[in-house]
């Protein structure tokens, strides 16, 4: 069932996404309960206390702070998937331009975050 005044994406009614930068919570849902080869890598760019408070299962710590010289440790070639989330979707959304800029094409921003996500996808997270 679809939380009210979200569409089939997972994103509110009405919603545009950056092409080429984000995704919506339902395609990252989906992408996790793909094969495991297939898997994206999942980073949280946010700071260490709210990383404390929720997180996605299965996502690494690097604070938007730190992307610019931590990036390369994901071990990801051009076209990994990496989907980056913060809390609204607006400092992942620079994370992701940051890898892009470094080769890593499959990268996006998850957008809403993981405020979104606990909405559409996973109400047990913590929202804030």
């Amino acid at each position: 069932m679809i939380p009210k005044g979200l569409d089939e994406r997972g994103l509110p009614r009405g919603k545009r996404l950056r092409h080429g930068l984000e995704i919506g919570p339902y395609e990252l849902r989906d992408m996790l309960a793909g094969p495991v080869d297939r898997r994206p890598i999942v980073v949280d760019v946010r700071e260490p206390d709210e990383w404390k408070i929720c997180r996605i299962d299965g996502a690494m710590l690097m604070p938007l702070g730190e992307v610019e010289e931590r990036w390369d440790e994901l071990d990801a070639d051009e076209d990994t998937p990496v989907v980056l989330y913060c809390h609204t979707g607006v400092r992942s959304l620079t994370a992701a331009a940051i890898m892009q800029a470094n080769g890593v094409r499959g990268a996006r921003s998850l957008a809403g975050g993981i405020d979104l996500w606990s909405v559409a996808v996973d109400p047990e997270v913590p929202r804030y």
